[in-house]
């Protein structure tokens, strides 16, 4: 078997959005309390949102339809189909019938509208109600963009709901970074591609000429890291500026190959592995200033270097003990702590947001495994199983992983998917054709 979470490296070394109105914060008595238990989908309607303007009934229908399947696709949320409504929703500041809805066992109750407006743009508004108290659940906000940002501006809408019954932030509103390949297994081509998070509006950023692996947001979104292989057969990092696709290498030396780079949490700094003579170690470039620091030195192969939140610490792969595990160190060097305890391999290490968790590819018996322990290394809990799943990635809020998984034999092929932190909710992602490597970026609309 080849070595996990660098086979393929080392084998072949903004729309404007605008919220108009602000967001009450309302604790109310519905909310939604995630724990390592089962989770009851918590019920809630949502009517089609009122077309104000004749131009604006197809997107009204359509953001309503986002707005849902954002909720549904958590699997903490559970939609009432709309034939067993008692109410109808005929005006946006018509007082709710609240006894109509707890009648069909809605908990929540999510209204709203859209307006076109004749420059182009369309005015989304919202409003959330907690039918079992019979109040509203915060104040209404409004959205106003261009006629071609409704996605978006339904993604933004379902964090909210999301926000405001579970308190926590959502993760719907966010682009996904990944390799888009083609072709057979034994000659497949690949480029770089970002999506929404649920595999609309894929957009291609380069051509399939050479191979390009890992692709990584900065902290605002706006640049890519990204790892190509290189005429020499050696592997070069490269930036490219997502508002212009312009793209430039990172320097190197003849004969090295560099890779694995992800972005600190300041966007300051990149960390990186090189290559050299079957040997790899960790190193952190400034930007500003270009200085590059080692930060190993052992005669081993160490990669994948992935920030705490606060920039402090790094966890990354290396198999200084013979076997691939996961170690910690100051994001200045220093003497790393192995972190994983199990017998089997350990790569591809990332830190979660909220900082207490790093997610973690794991390979045993024949099997591949995405994971999360405690930053300690305490609490591992292995959350899928499969002939092999690679490379997670953490929502933005820390409570959904996507991550590779690639079907057996000739034919095989990788897909994109998701799970929440539990276990739960596993799921494909409705990314186009064959699909690997995901990076999520951050929140867009914050």
């Amino acid at each position: 078997m080849s070595r996990l979470p660098l086979r393929r490296i080392l084998s072949a070394i903004a729309i404007a959005l605008l919220p108009a109105m602000a967001a009450a914060q309302d604790s109310g008595p519905l909310r939604i309390e995630i724990t390592e238990g089962v989770v009851e989908p918590l019920p809630f309607a949502i009517p089609t949102f009122i077309a104000e303007t004749g131009g604006a009934a197809d997107a009204a229908q359509d953001i309503t339809r986002v707005i849902a399947a954002d909720l549904r696709g958590t699997g903490l949320f559970r939609e009432i189909p709309a034939e067993a409504h008692i109410s109808t929703v005929t005006n946006f500041s018509s007082p709710v019938q609240y006894a109509d809805w707890r009648a069909i066992n809605a908990q929540a109750l999510i209204t709203g509208s859209v307006e076109a407006s004749g420059n182009g743009q369309i005015i989304v508004r919202f409003r959330l109600f907690d039918v079992v108290a019979g109040q509203p659940l915060g104040d209404g906000l409004q959205f106003v963009g261009g006629a071609d940002s409704w996605r978006r501006m339904a993604h933004a809408v379902a964090d909210q709901v999301y926000e405001r019954i579970t308190g926590e932030s959502g993760y719907f509103d966010t682009r996904v970074a990944f390799i888009a390949e083609d072709g057979p297994k034994n000659a497949r081509l690949t480029r770089l591609a970002i999506m929404d998070y649920d595999g609309a509006n894929v957009q291609y950023l380069s051509d399939s000429q050479n191979l390009v692996l890992a692709p990584r947001f900065s902290p605002d979104g706006g640049t890519l890291l990204f790892t190509r292989l290189l005429p020499d057969g050696t592997a070069g990092v490269f930036y490219m500026d997502l508002a212009t696709i312009a793209t430039r290498p990172l320097a190197q030396d003849p004969g090295t190959s560099l890779f694995t780079p992800r972005f600190s949490p300041d966007g300051g700094r990149i960390a990186f592995s090189i290559s050299e003579g079957g040997n790899s170690d960790i190193f952190i470039e400034t930007l500003a200033s270009g200085q590059r620091t080692r930060l190993t030195s052992s005669p081993s192969i160490e990669a994948s270097p992935s920030f705490s939140p606060d920039g402090s610490q790094i966890v990354f792969e290396s198999d200084r003990t013979g076997t691939q595990q996961l170690y910690v160190m100051p994001a200045t060097g220093g003497e790393p702590t192995r972190i994983s305890r199990g017998s089997g391999r350990y790569g591809t290490p990332v830190w979660s947001p909220r900082g207490d968790l790093i997610a973690f590819t794991y390979q045993a018996e024949g099997r591949f495994h995405i994971g999360v322990m405690r930053t300690d290394g305490t609490g591992e809990r292995l959350l899928t199983s499969s002939f092999l799943d690679e490379g997670p990635t953490w929502a933005p809020n820390g409570r959904v992983i996507m991550f590779t998984r690639e079907t057996a034999g000739a034919d095989g092929a990788p897909a994109l998917y998701s799970v929440d932190i539990s276990g739960r909710n596993l799921q494909r992602v409705a990314a186009p054709g064959m699909a690997s490597d995901p990076d999520w970026g951050p929140q867009l609309s914050r």
